[in-house]
């Protein structure tokens, strides 16, 4: 089953930023709704944010509402979060997926936030 490739993720200290980005090499993402979702450990993964097609709506769980931005580029078949002001609980494995999810769950991009 065809899989997303996230990239992006590493350490940060408290308030500082990453951005995340996702493409699939055989699958076109510009007919689906987009979400990025996130998995810490001993937890169960999340919804974190999401995007309809054509980038004009947006969505996000309230924990990161005013920190997270989702966007899209459909010409580069890429979804990313910019992700600002973290936080150490936002530390986790960031997966993207269409949603509702019809690909394979790929490896994921760990993001850990510590001083």
């Amino acid at each position: 089953q065809e899989q997303p490739v996230e990239s992006g993720g590493g350490l940060v200290q408290p308030g500082g930023s990453l951005r995340l980005s996702c493409t699939a090499s055989g699958r076109t993402f510009s007919s689906y709704r987009m979400g990025w979702f996130r998995q810490a450990p001993g937890k169960e993964r999340e919804f974190v944010a999401g995007i309809n097609w054509s980038g004009g709506t947006t969505s996000y769980t309230d924990s990161v509402k005013g920190r997270f931005t989702i966007s899209r580029d459909n010409a580069k078949n890429t979804v990313y979060l910019q992700m600002n002001n973290l936080k150490p609980e936002d530390t986790a494995v960031y997966y993207c997926n269409t949603r509702p999810s019809i690909l394979g769950w790929g490896q994921g991009t760990q993001v850990t936030v510590s001083s």
